[in-house]
């Protein structure tokens, strides 16, 4: 489990939650990192605010710029 802000679409509107996440939600990827810390940069404002049509899939969980602490493969 790990917590993250959680992008979803009500009504044409987006919704932000932080909530808790099972790994198992995530797509299917080659690598998988543990992070310690993540930011949300000025492209995941405009997403999490509904603005700029960023997000092309619901759920999202926004948040690309992280510092890793350990790899996993």
């Amino acid at each position: 489990m790990f917590k993250a802000i959680l992008l979803d679409q009500l009504e044409k509107k987006t919704i932000a939650t932080v909530t808790e996440l099972d790994e198992q939600r995530l797509p299917q990827s080659d690598v998988t990192v543990a992070v310690q810390f993540s930011s949300i940069n000025y492209k995941d404002g405009l997403a999490v605010t509904g603005k700029g049509k960023i997000i092309r899939d619901f759920p999202m969980v926004p948040g690309i710029d992280c510092r890793q602490s350990d790899l996993v493969i």
